[in-house]
């Protein structure tokens, strides 16, 4: 069996083992053994009923009269004459036992109905307690009653044949083992808004961080096992129709309305239908507010506009926000459709030389010398039932920067994207993606500048669901002349096998 074989069989089938345990609270042990007594034997009388005339059933009538046990169904049961079941007679006890009988109180009825019915008493008790207890355990994983979390941890197991002459992947032969956490909280004060916290780690690293060549994962953080706070915001809404956000560490991709892509990534060159410079993202500080036409149902047509500004040096005290020195980006988006079909069109405006689009341009894209202004086209569809038509996700981008007259400087840039998706392939609940496409490359340089190659990526992928909480993703993926360098050998090629847990 060849190593990507290995690779894809070990994670699927410890996904398939489920553990067996018992809780001890289903059973309290040492209720069972205070209640029976060691010469306790079980006999075919304990299957029996306990009906008028029976030693057991005058003892529980003289019980419930003389100390006044708890009025339920049962004591009605016993002045009516009616028979009990054993484990009714058992719940008649510990009924009156739990409503303040004295030890040195118990009558020698009392004594005798507790050795009678001790272990059904105790399976009974046991029974109450251990829900209790899960209860218990159930609202202190709540945290407060407002707030709610969920939990994703990626194992990403994988390697890089590189040709690439530079980035992190340059020249990768060697498998790697890494691993994304990711704990998501929301807490809401209104029940219309919320705080949003992401508190994550990783110690990705190589290929899977590299965006040179375009094999960072969706799924990877280089924290270098440290715990810290990746996303921090709020929102809320204002009126029925307008939401806005506001957070010191923010994207303006979770500022819009509708996502501008449905295609579902492993490399995350992939994501936002083209993730170039108009819809590129860097963690920082930021707002945005987004208008949704009210609709009477989801499936119908509706228009959606969004608008949101970041400021990628609003943290630092050198810097600040609203000022020259800080790179700054305002994206607005407007898109039209339903829940099977969407096509939209964004600009984003970017102040500075910061790089935003660098999980999907080459680096000669990247490297501005003034202002950008960026564009962006989207559609994508949805078949109603699942079968041989997959979802189909179209991207394309474009840019123009304000250059300073620079030789080789960037003057205009382009890229394109193509994503599709099969739901239920071989096995309900399993999925299948491709994905290709054109970087965003500098198609227009300054004179004496020579335009990037074209470069190409593409990814291909199997999502294999073991249950609700796992999945298991064997993973291809490769690129030419991903860094655009003229006339330098930028092909590659690698294998994933990405584990995820989600709980």
């Amino acid at each position: 069996m060849k190593l990507f074989q290995k690779l894809l069989v070990a994670p699927a089938a410890l996904g398939l083992l489920a553990p067996l345990a018992a809780n001890a609270a289903e059973v309290n042990i040492n209720d069972v053994a205070g209640y029976a007594t060691p010469t306790a034997e079980v006999t075919t009388a304990q299957f029996s009923d306990v009906v008028p005339g029976d030693w057991a059933y005058t003892a529980l009538v003289n019980l419930s009269e003389s100390y006044g046990c708890i009025d339920n169904a049962y004591t009605q049961n016993l002045k009516s004459g009616q028979a009990l079941t054993r484990y009714e007679a058992a719940a008649l006890i510990n009924a009156c036992l739990d409503s303040g009988i004295a030890s040195a109180d118990v009558s020698a009825d009392a004594s005798r109905l507790t050795n009678e019915f001790g272990t059904e008493m105790a399976i009974l008790k046991g029974r109450v307690d251990g829900l209790e207890y899960k209860v218990q355990e159930l609202s202190a994983g709540q945290f407060s009653p407002t707030t709610k979390m969920k939990g994703k941890v990626t194992f990403n197991t994988g390697f890089l044949d590189s040709e690439a002459t530079s980035g992190t992947a340059s020249d990768e032969q060697k498998l790697h083992m890494q691993y994304d956490a990711r704990y998501d909280l929301k807490s809401s004060f209104s029940g219309k808004d919320e705080l949003y916290t992401r508190i994550r780690t990783g110690n990705g690293t190589g290929p899977f961080e590299d965006t040179t060549t375009g094999t960072h994962l969706s799924n990877s953080n280089s924290a270098g096992g440290s715990l810290t706070v990746d996303k921090i915001w709020y929102k809320f809404p204002i009126g029925d129709d307008i939401t806005a956000w506001v957070g010191p560490r923010i994207e303006n991709t979770h500022m819009l309305a509708s996502k501008p892509s449905i295609y579902k990534p492993v490399t995350k060159q992939f994501g936002m239908g083209g993730n170039g410079s108009t819809y590129g993202t860097s963690t920082a500080q930021g707002f945005g507010f987004a208008w949704t036409q009210p609709t009477a149902s989801r499936s119908d047509a509706s228009f959606s506009a969004s608008t949101n500004w970041t400021s990628s040096g609003g943290n630092d005290a050198t810097k600040g926000m609203l000022t020259s020195d800080s790179d700054t980006k305002w994206l607005s988006q407007l898109a039209y459709g339903s829940s099977q079909w969407q096509v939209s069109g964004a600009v984003a405006q970017h102040n500075g030389t910061k790089d935003w689009g660098s999980f999907y341009n080459t680096t000669q894209a990247g490297t501005l010398t003034g202002d950008q202004t960026a564009y962006a086209l989207r559609a994508s569809w949805e078949p109603e039932a699942s079968g041989a038509v997959p979802s189909i996700q179209l991207g394309y981008d474009w840019s123009t920067v304000s250059d300073d007259g620079t030789a080789g400087a960037t003057e205009k840039t382009s890229g394109y994207m193509v994503g599709l998706m099969w739901d239920d392939v071989f096995i309900d609940g399993n999925k299948a993606g491709v994905a290709f496409g054109s970087p965003e490359h500098a198609s227009e340089q300054v004179a004496g500048g020579t335009a990037d190659e074209t470069p190409f990526a593409w990814e291909a992928y199997y999502n294999y669901k073991v249950n609700d909480g796992v999945t298991v993703t064997p993973t291809i993926f490769g690129f030419t002349d991903r860094d655009g360098t003229t006339n330098a050998s930028g092909d590659g090629f690698g294998g994933l096998i990405q584990t995820t847990f989600k709980f």
